[in-house]
């Protein structure tokens, strides 16, 4: 029987009646070990930082709920570049792991949220109207903030913080449809499309309140729009990148057109839970790597 890793993160899932004692484990882990054991392979999930773990054993390993790499992503990268029979591969986690990649996908002509990039050693500067600053390697929205024209200080105050702890800085509009519509994440299995749910706003809530069960809250199933899908179907098709286990595209509505919030192809929740048969499909997916 093929073993396949499964890397996660250390976290608070520490109960003694957990199967996943220890482990950080996002909601689609537990569908994704189901599945892959429908279909003959034996799922492990791994601690990616863990040094007693052999990575040799498996016949791949899967990057999933790494979700505490991103203010150590040398170290992150450093582990991925050793693994073997590693998805997504290594010079996909490397590109898409820091945020200037948004502005290779805007040179390249794709449409992006305007991102002004204030790398550890500039002077920043803010567009006018609200904004967000948020570091370049990070996850979710953790070390970001909307801002008004009235929190200059407070905004650079946050930069500088950022910029002290050697973290780059990008800094956008804050795209309003949000606070109505949501982001709309688009969910790529092998290539194909899956699924599609929405994300709401979470910057106009203070980040103390962002808990797990507020994030929950904010997500939803959702209709993927024909224009949205093909937007983000030409973005995959435009990498040079072939074969991508999974891909998830966050675009939001700004100026009556979709662009680009956020490209996740490193540990983005799949949201397998809302979707009945997306497990399914990721587990299909993996046993083709194996097959392949």
């Amino acid at each position: 029987m093929s073993l396949i890793g499964i890397a996660t993160c250390v976290g608070v899932d520490t109960s003694p009646s957990s199967r996943f004692r220890g482990a950080n484990v996002d909601p689609d882990s537990p569908l994704l070990l189901a599945a892959l054991e429908e279909l003959g392979l034996r799922g492990e999930l791994a601690v990616w930082d863990d040094d007693s773990v052999d990575w040799e054993r498996f016949d791949l390993t899967i990057v999933r709920s790494t979700w505490d790499y991103s203010s150590r992503r040398d170290e992150f990268l450093e582990w991925a570049r050793a693994v073997p029979r590693l998805l997504n591969p290594y010079d996909v986690l490397e590109y898409s792991s820091d945020k200037h990649y948004l502005e290779d996908l805007g040179n390249a002509g794709h449409r992006i949220v305007p991102s002004f990039f204030c790398d550890v050693g500039e002077t920043p500067v803010f567009p006018s109207g609200d904004f967000v600053v948020k570091p370049c390697v990070g996850a979710g929205s953790i070390d970001a903030a909307r801002y008004d024209a009235s929190q200059l200080d407070e905004a650079r105050e946050h930069v500088y913080r950022l910029h002290g702890l050697g973290r780059d800085v990008l800094i956008q509009p804050y795209v309003s449809s949000v606070d109505e519509w949501g982001e709309r994440a688009l969910v790529f299995i092998a290539g194909a499309f899956s699924h599609a749910m929405t994300k709401g706003a979470m910057l106009n809530t203070p980040a103390p309140e962002r808990d797990a069960l507020f994030r929950l809250e904010q997500l939803k199933n959702a209709q993927a729009e024909q224009e949205a899908l093909v937007f983000a179907e030409r973005m995959l098709g435009d990498l040079e990148w072939r074969d991508l286990l999974y891909a998830r595209v966050d675009v939001v509505r700004f100026e009556r057109s979709w662009a680009l919030m956020e490209l996740e192809l490193v540990e983005p929740s799949l949201f397998l839970a809302f979707d009945p048969c997306a497990a399914q499909r990721m587990a299909s997916a993996i046993l083709g790597r194996l097959e392949g």
